[in-house]
């Protein structure tokens, strides 16, 4: 059963012009974000594929105004519209997640997703040092995207056969320092429902 219209916009509302807590933001993204490794070709560079790092969050239409907290949190990035029921809040300029992967080295990612992002952390790291203009620096960002998330797509499988998934870091021994954490994971994953059964 959904919720009704009035508690659409949940807990943050209630407290609105207040700064999101930043162990919420790294609930929320345990819950709904994602780091990933975009390959586009792109006959202009050496490799043939121009390298995209993209950090978001994606939520559905009526958590818009969640986003745009989030955008004004961070100072980076944007939210844009996602098709009919969702929007993103969108990270891609190399200088901008900096500021992502600073947040996150801080407030850290208690689920699996932090294996991912420490994946991501080393991929942006080489394209700051500009290691993919290199042979070795691009099959070692591949090597990384392999590994990341549900690893390289069937096209970049039969144009890079020979490319090893690197080890996915463990993410071990977690331990929640602060009860925002769990609030932003359940606002991303946690439902409330009310099931009637015939009796």
């Amino acid at each position: 059963i959904k919720s009704s219209r009035d508690f659409s916009h949940r807990n943050y509302s209630l407290s609105r012009g207040k700064e999101l807590n930043p162990y919420y933001i790294s609930g929320l993204v345990d819950g709904e974000g994602s780091f990933g490794i975009y390959f586009v070709k792109d006959k202009s560079y050496r490799s043939g594929y121009q390298i995209q790092p993209n950090f978001q969050i994606s939520l559905h239409k009526s958590d818009y105004a969640l986003l745009e907290s989030v955008k004004t949190f961070f100072g980076v990035g944007g939210v844009y519209k996602d098709g009919d029921r969702l929007f993103k809040y969108s990270v891609r300029s190399l200088k901008d997640l900096v500021i992502i992967i600073n947040h996150f080295e801080k407030y850290l990612l208690q689920t699996q997703k932090r294996a991912d992002f420490e994946l991501f952390k080393q991929c942006v790291n080489l394209l700051l040092k500009k290691s993919h203009l290199r042979e070795e620096g691009f099959k070692k960002i591949v090597s990384l995207k392999a590994a990341l998330n549900k690893g390289l797509s069937s096209s970049l499988q039969a144009a890079l056969p020979n490319e090893v998934p690197a080890p996915r870091p463990l993410v071990l021994n977690q331990k929640i320092e602060d009860p925002s954490w769990k609030s932003g994971f359940i606002d991303g994953e946690g439902c409330f429902l009310v099931n009637l059964h015939k009796s």
